[in-house]
C-alpha cells in the first residue's frame, strides 16, 4: 500500500499544472482486461468502452433503448427483421466513414471470432443484408426481445474492420467513439484523447481522459480527497459518509442492475475429491451456511441489498418467491450428512480489492459453522477472468454489471454454450426454457418462463447470488453535469470541470 501512495503522492504533483485542466482522471476499482468488446469480459473495460467505441444503441438514466449509430430503427410485423439506418457523419477513429458494410462486418465477428464472448449475445442473428451504404437488415432466426439490449453494450460497438483485420485489435484499438485510445500501461494507466472528428465532439469537454487503476479503495478515494483523481467508480461503502460530509466532493448513489456471486467449477475432480462441484447437496448447504444480511450489513453498510437470483427487483422477471435461503447451519449439516460428507474443502478466488477481501473473509468465517474449510486466493482481476474463462478454479467471485432487458443476466451465464457459463453448467430444459423466453415480447409471458427456469437453477445452484452490485461513485465537486446510471458505465456527454 505504501509504494501506491507514493505513487499517488506523485501523481498529484504530476497532474497540479494548469494546463491540464482540460483532462479528466477516473479512477477504476480495477485494470481493463483486452481492448477489444468482442473479446472482453471486464466491467472496469466497459468503462473505457463506453468512451471510446459508440454502439447501434445506449441507454438513458431510465434503462430506455437511445439511438447512437443507429439513427432510426423499425421491426417487420413477424419481428424478425430489424431494420437499420445509420447516421450519415459518424467516423472510425482512422477518418473512415462507418457504413452498413462496416456493421454487417462487426456483427460477424461477434458471431464468428474463436474467443468471441458475444457469440450468445448475438445467437439470434442468422444475417445481416445491406441495403445500401446507410442501411441495414438484421435478419434473425427468430424473434429475439433481448436484441436491442444486447446492441446497447459491447456487442454493439462498431470498430474499426480495417484495424481487427490487419492486427491485434485489443492492443491496439480503432473505434468510433467520442475518445481514441493513445495509450496503455498495464495496471498503471489507460490514456485516450478526444476524436475531434466524432458525430457529437461538440457535447465532449475533455481533451483526454486518463483512466488509473487503484484496486484499493482507500486509497482511491484518498487519491479523489487529494485531487489527484476527479472521478471515481465505487467507493467503499465505509467512505460514502466522509464523502457526504466533504464540501469539495460529490457523491452519486445509483442502485445497479447487476449482482455479485459465486460459481462453482464443474468440470473440477469428481463428486468424491471435489463434491460442492458435483451435488448440489453440497452446494444448498454452502448457500445455507451464509448470511446475506450480514454482508450488507457489515461490508456494505446498507447498499449491498441481498441478491437470491439474477434479476434486481426493479426487473419484470424478478420473483420475491426465489428469496427463500435463510442462513440455517443445522439445516446445512444436515444436507452436508446426507451427501456423506463432513467436512468440505474449497478455494475461493476473488478480484484483489479490499472491499471483495472483506466479503469473502466474511463467507470463509460463516461457511466454518457449517462444515466448510475455505480457503481464499485474491488474484489480479484480469487473471480471475481468465481463470474464470478457462475453467482454471474452484469456486470464484462473479460479478456481473447487468442489462436493461433480464435476458441479459441470464442467458449466457446458464445455458450450455453460454460464453459465460463459467460453471459449465448444461441443462436441455433451461437452454428450451431462456431460448423461448427471448422469443417473447409480452415481459408478464416472459416472466413464467423465467419463473420456470428459475425453479430449475434455484434447485441445481450453479450459481449463487450474493447481492446487487451498487454502482455509487464519488466526485469532485467541480464536475458538472455528472450523472450515475444504472448500468454503472461513465458518460461524458455535457460533462466538464468548473475552472
Amino acid at each position: 500500500m505504501l509504494s501506491k501512495l507514493v505513487a499517488s503522492t506523485a501523481l498529484i504533483c504530476a497532474v497540479a499544472a494548469p494546463s491540464f485542466a482540460a483532462d479528466l482522471r477516473i479512477g477504476l476499482q480495477d485494470d481493463p482486461d483486452v481492448l477489444d468488446p468482442h473479446r472482453a469480459r471486464t466491467f472496469v473495460g466497459r468503462i473505457v468502452f463506453t468512451s471510446m467505441c459508440d454502439k447501434l444503441f445506449d441507454i438513458n438514466e431510465k434503462l430506455e433503448i437511445q439511438p447512437q449509430l443507429a439513427q432510426e430503427w423499425s421491426w417487420s410485423d413477424d419481428a424478425k427483421t430489424l431494420h437499420i439506418k445509420l447516421r450519415e457523419n459518424a467516423k472510425f477513429h482512422d477518418g473512415a466513414p462507418i457504413t452498413a458494410a462496416d456493421v454487417k462486418a462487426n456483427l460477424e465477428r461477434a458471431k464468428t471470432l474463436p474467443d468471441s464472448l458475444r457469440k450468445s449475445e448475438v445467437a439470434s442473428i442468422d444475417a445481416v443484408e445491406v441495403i445500401d451504404d446507410m442501411t441495414l437488415d438484421i435478419k434473425l432466426t427468430s424473434p429475439d426481445a433481448s436484441l436491442l439490449s444486447q446492441l446497447s453494450d459491447r456487442a454493439g460497438m462498431i470498430l474499426s474492420p480495417k484495424a481487427f483485420t490487419d492486427g491485434d485489435f485489443g492492443q491496439n484499438p480503432v473505434c468510433s467513439g467520442p475518445y481514441k485510445f493513445v495509450s496503455r500501461v498495464q495496471n498503471d494507466r489507460l490514456v485516450l484523447e478526444k476524436f475531434s472528428d466524432h458525430w457529437d465532439a461538440d457535447s465532449y469537454n475533455f481533451d483526454k481522459l486518463t483512466f488509473l487503476p487503484i484496486q484499493d479503495t482507500t486509497v482511491r478515494f484518498a487519491n479523489l480527497r487529494s485531487g489527484s483523481l476527479d472521478l471515481m467508480e465505487r467507493i467503499a461503502s465505509s467512505d460514502i459518509e466522509a464523502a457526504k460530509g466533504d464540501s469539495n466532493l460529490a457523491f452519486y448513489p445509483v442502485t445497479g442492475t447487476g449482482f455479485q456471486s459465486l460459481t462453482f467449477n464443474m468440470t473440477k475432480g469428481d463428486e468424491k475429491s471435489f463434491p460442492i462441484g458435483h451435488d448440489k447437496r453440497v452446494r444448498k448447504a454452502f448457500e445455507l451456511s451464509i448470511d446475506r444480511n450480514a454482508i450488507n450489513e457489515v461490508v456494505g453498510q446498507g447498499l449491498f441489498t441481498p441478491a437470491y437470483q439474477p434479476f434486481p427487483p426493479a426487473s419484470f422477471a424478478y420473483d420475491k418467491k426465489f428469496e427463500t435461503s435463510t442462513r440455517d447451519i443445522e439445516k446445512a449439516k444436515a444436507l452436508l450428512a446426507e451427501a456423506g460428507v463432513e467436512r468440505v474443502k474449497l478455494e475461493i478466488s476473488y478480484g484483489n480489492n479490499s472491499t471483495s477481501q472483506q466479503v469473502y473473509e466474511l463467507i470463509q468465517a460463516m461457511a466454518s459453522e457449517a462444515g466448510f474449510d475455505i480457503s481464499l486466493r485474491p488474484t489480479e482481476f484480469a487473471a480471475l477472468q481468465s481463470a474464470l474463462k478457462e475453467k482454471n478454479f474452484e469456486v470464484a467471485q462473479s460479478g456481473w454489471s447487468g442489462r436493461a432487458d433480464p435476458d441479459g443476466n441470464i442467458h449466457q451465464h446458464v445455458t450450455c454454450e453460454g460464453n459465460l457459463n463459467d460453471a459449465a453448467y448444461c441443462n436441455k430444459e433451461v437452454d428450451e426454457l431462456l431460448n423461448k423466453a427471448r422469443s417473447m415480447s409480452d415481459p408478464a409471458e416472459r416472466k413464467k418462463v423465467y419463473d420456470q427456469a428459475q425453479e430449475i437453477l434455484q434447485d441445481e445452484l450453479p450459481i449463487v447470488y450474493l447481492y446487487y452490485q451498487p454502482w455509487p461513485f464519488a466526485a469532485t465537486a467541480k464536475l458538472e453535469g455528472f450523472t450515475a446510471y444504472p448500468d454503472g458505465m461513465i458518460r461524458l456527454k455535457g460533462v466538464s470541470l468548473k475552472q
